[in-house]
């Protein structure tokens, strides 16, 4: 690494020191699972809070608290208990294009699976090799899961992207990092022990994406999955044991600024 690519990393560095700590939960959608304390209800609210991140973060954050107050504010065990009558105040929730149909697949999914298994981490981690580059194939196999059952509708593959078709899987990568990053900073919660941090990918948005290619990090014109690869590939040359903390750093200047970005090294 030279002295210019050292200067940058010394700048992330100090970008994620400077967003993520506890202030940053107060307008993210991960404030929602932080809500709960059992562990699956913080797996399926943080899952719905991902699904749900289009648009303005205040309005991902009033949605995801409106479907949780639905499921009675104990989403697992709505889930695992609920009968046909308790869902009918949820065939009113809507978030852009995320309609009732896509709400009630979710929920015969997640009833499907907790009646088995006591997590859902095992939904990702069952394909996932333990030396797996990256997270590609937990998704790409979690994607398969999740229409395997009868009838699952067409149009919610859209809220559940896969690697396959070329996708970012950007809220994906971002309940993993939820889900796996280390707790220690108070952001994210370290709930799952079989993927390694390592393993993660950048969450890839516009923003993100504008924010990498100003920093001279990422090349490729479009968010797109080999986008996705090439950033995360060059972030683990600043720290290939935890990649996805870079996160903070794109993620947070791509919200505060909209401008170009000279890093001061």
């Amino acid at each position: 690494m030279d002295g210019q690519w050292k200067a940058l990393k010394r700048q992330m560095d100090l970008w994620v020191d400077q967003f993520q700590t506890s202030a940053f939960l107060e307008q993210d959608p991960i404030q929602v699972p932080h809500r709960f304390r059992k562990k699956q209800d913080i797996e399926i609210m943080a899952l719905f809070a991902a699904v749900l991140a289009w648009g303005q973060r205040s309005v991902i954050v009033r949605k995801a608290l409106q479907l949780a107050h639905l499921m009675d504010d104990a989403p697992h065990d709505f889930i695992l208990h609920h009968n046909e009558s308790d869902k009918k105040p949820l065939m009113q929730f809507k978030h852009r294009t995320f309609q009732p149909i896509d709400l009630m697949y979710f929920l015969e999914f997640l009833q499907w699976w907790y009646r088995q298994h006591p997590s859902l981490e095992p939904a990702f981690t069952t394909h996932l090799p333990d030396n797996a580059p990256h997270v590609g194939p937990a998704l790409a196999n979690f994607h398969k899961l999740f229409f395997s059952l009868p009838h699952a509708p067409k149009r919610t593959k859209k809220h559940m992207p896969t690697p396959v078709s070329g996708s970012s899987c950007k809220r994906l990568n971002m309940f993993l990092r939820w889900m796996v990053r280390s707790a220690e900073k108070g952001v994210d919660f370290g709930l799952w022990k079989d993927i390694c941090p390592s393993q993660l990918l950048i969450p890839l948005d516009v923003h993100v994406h504008r924010v990498a290619q100003q920093l001279g990090l990422l090349q490729r014109p479009k968010p797109d999955w080999k986008a996705v690869i090439e950033l995360t590939e060059v972030l683990r040359l600043f720290d290939p044991s935890d990649p996805a903390k870079y996160d903070f750093a794109l993620f947070g200047l791509g919200v505060l600024s909209k401008n170009d970005l000279k890093p001061r090294y």
